[in-house]
């Protein structure tokens, strides 16, 4: 492991003397009370929540690395599913103005891409997805030819993508537990609105402090700014006299999950590095600690505007306090705590790791990396990221907890970095800050909406699940965006539902990526060497009741000729949610060809009587040549692909994705072309 440099780390237990900001403590006895029960297997749920990467940027050739000499290898398992990554097309004639390049371990460090609301939505070009070196390359890129510095970037850099030879740990999860490749930003956007998405699912009710912000357009946060309760905030200027950070700051009001947490009593914190102070200066709380990123440039540790729970005041801990001992990690602070002692579920990052290994690991923990190790182009890179990722879950595998716990590896934006694909517009805006479909559009609006500027989804992002209960080398094809996770904490304790047009009502479930079955087997742990991502053992899963009797999803295909009637059928067995009432339906499918056009027309039979939504896409081997999707109509659905007048004669397979309220099956079809 490559040696830390540790430049201040001078600790704060208590900030004893702090200036007092106005705020609500959360209080709550700790300690004896019996905690909630979770509706799943998961008692514990695990967030790594890091910065700026689009899914293309890091899975776009995903499972197949190149693997020159030199890198950590990576080959696929046998029968690594595909992903709708880079294609062949895609790589070869791109319709952007460079092609995509692959960067490798030595282009760790490149510079950070333009990811503001508008330059997103503008490089998107109303789905063409072909405007990103226009909009979206930084303005810090300045060509140079040294790489692993924050100004590295070569003409069309924010093409580029890395492969497994660079984010090994990273595909090597993805191996082993579940990927999600059609998951996305709730909003288009930066760090702070994507943070804010995660916990509450709407960046409305955004409120400025000292002036004029330009990250708030029509009460809706779009960009980021240091939040109001956070001594730590604008750290240069002065405290106001009343002891809130000075300058232009931030607040949100309404509802984030911190507050349904603590209502039900869920245990529960925010982990950031660099929360400690390193010091105190005339009772203001300075969140001073460096460290270098492999490039020896020194990054302060915390970012302020990253921490979500520090805008709303019922769960900030403006005074940077620390928990008296593990043990009280994660419980809400005791009747009568002042404000200035209240630490409201707010750490360092240090603490999630004494809690666990007192065994006092909350029911619910958002872990953020020291900026250094974040993955943010600019200040970090995917292989100090891949070291904390590594250390952290080798430590959480290895803890009793890991039976029980489900982790989740997220990000907060794409940092603009391209990815092909377009998400569906769930909420339209109409605002000058709009630029998705034309000059201050983003959707069909002909007036504003009650929230304008929440344009999205967003940018595509990585999604990862990593459990004992998480399906296997499995691609989830389920829609998700970054508002699923709270919906599965909330689902998962009955916390109930955000309001106020949160995202958490609309967002896909993650459903599709576990597997509850008692009698499945448990995937097993998976320890890696930090620094080469590459697997240095493996710890068998629990043992199961009976796995012979395991009913996973079960499919059947044939190949047939276009043209050809009665063609072969194809069946995917739904499966049942963990609460058993939702189940998908059977297909059964046959095509048929008409010039350059081949139709894929499929019947249902049994599954739930609920809104049934069918994603087919074409691939000819490995290459995505086509998709399509329809809701079922009574009981048939239909598919149109448009292969060309020079589509490859052979076998092609149609991959189907049936999503029943939230439950999901796989299916495939054959089909060959002649």
């Amino acid at each position: 492991m490559r040696k830390k440099k540790l430049l201040v780390a001078a600790a704060c237990a208590a900030c004893a003397g702090a200036i007092p900001i106005g705020l609500s403590v959360s209080s709550a006895s700790s300690g004896s009370a019996a905690l909630p029960t979770a509706t799943t297997p998961i008692q514990h749920v695990v967030v790594i929540f890091d910065e700026n990467i689009s899914f293309d940027h890091y899975f776009g050739t995903y499972p197949n690395a190149t693997n020159p000499p030199g890198e950590p290898p990576l080959h696929p398992l046998s029968g690594t599913p595909s992903v709708n990554g880079l294609s062949n097309a895609l790589l070869t004639a791109n319709p952007n103005l460079n092609l995509p390049q692959r960067l490798g371990p030595t282009q760790a460090v490149t510079c950070d891409q333009n990811h503001g609301y508008s330059a997103e939505q503008a490089a998107f070009d109303g789905g063409l997805m072909d405007k990103f070196v226009q909009d979206t390359t930084g303005s810090g890129c300045t060509q140079t030819p040294y790489p692993n510095s924050s100004d590295y970037g070569p003409n069309g850099i924010v093409m580029d993508y890395y492969d497994g030879n660079t984010v090994t740990a990273l595909w090597n999860l993805a191996q082993h537990f579940t990927l999600d490749d059609n998951s996305y930003d709730t909003q288009f956007g930066p760090s702070t609105p994507g943070a804010i998405n995660l916990i509450s699912g709407n960046t409305n009710g955004a409120v400025a402090h000292g002036g004029t912000s330009t990250a708030i357009a029509n009460g809706t946060l779009i960009s980021d700014q240091d939040p109001f309760y956070d001594q730590c905030s604008n750290p240069s200027t002065p405290l106001n006299g009343d002891g809130t950070p000075g300058g232009v700051t931030v607040s949100m009001t309404g509802t984030n999950v911190g507050d349904l947490m603590n209502r039900k009593g869920v245990t529960w914190g925010w982990f950031q590095g660099g929360f400690t102070p390193s010091s105190i200066s005339n009772g203001r709380a300075i969140c001073g600690t460096q460290h270098a990123n492999i490039a020896n440039a020194l990054q302060d540790d915390y970012v302020q505007h990253h921490e979500p729970f520090q805008y709303y005041a019922d769960t900030a801990n403006p005074n940077h306090v620390s928990p008296s001992s593990a043990s009280q990690v994660g419980q809400s602070d005791p009747a009568g705590t002042s404000a200035t002692q209240a630490v409201n579920h707010q750490y360092d990052v240090s603490w999630f790791f004494k809690a666990m290994a007192a065994g006092d690991m909350p029911q619910v923990s958002f872990l953020k990396p020291p900026a250094y190790e974040n993955g943010h182009a600019g200040n970090s890179d995917p292989l100090d990221e891949q070291r904390w990722i590594v250390d952290t879950i080798n430590a959480i595998e290895q803890s009793p907890e890991w039976s029980s716990t489900a982790i989740m590896i997220a990000y907060d934006d794409s940092d603009g970095w391209y990815d092909h694909q377009m998400g569906p517009i769930i909420r339209q805006s109409l605002d000058v800050n709009d630029a998705l479909n034309g000059p201050g559009k983003c959707g069909s609006l002909t007036t504003p909406p009650a929230q304008n500027d929440r344009c999205g989804v967003g940018p595509r992002l990585p999604l990862l699940v990593i459990s004992p209960w998480a399906k296997q080398n499995y691609v989830d094809n389920s829609f998700t965006e970054q508002a699923s996770i709270l919906r599965f904490i909330e689902d998962n304790w009955n916390l109930g539902r955000i309001g106020n047009h949160s995202a958490d009502a609309s967002a896909g479930t993650l459903d599709d990526g576990f597997d509850f079955n008692p009698s499945a087997p448990r995937a097993p742990a998976v320890i890696m060497d930090d620094t080469t991502g590459e697997i240095v053992r493996t710890i068998p899963g629990a043992a199961t009741e009976s796995a012979s009797t395991s009913t996973r999803n079960s499919v059947s295909a044939t190949s047939t000729a276009i043209g050809a009637s009665s063609a072969g059928k194809v069946s995917g067995a739904g499966q049942r949610t963990s609460s058993g009432r939702v189940k998908p339906p059977k297909l059964h499918c046959s095509d048929s060809g008409l010039g350059n056009t081949l139709i894929l027309a499929c019947t249902t039979s049994g599954g739930s009587r609920v809104t049934t939504l069918v994603r087919a896409r074409l691939f000819r081997g490995r290459v995505l040549v086509a998709n399509d999707a329809s809701l079922v109509r009574g009981d048939r659905v239909r598919f149109t692909f448009r292969v060309g007048r020079h589509a490859h004669s052979g076998r092609y397979t149609v991959r189907l994705s049936i999503d029943a309220g939230g439950a999901v099956a796989a299916a495939t079809h054959g089909v060959r072309i002649p």
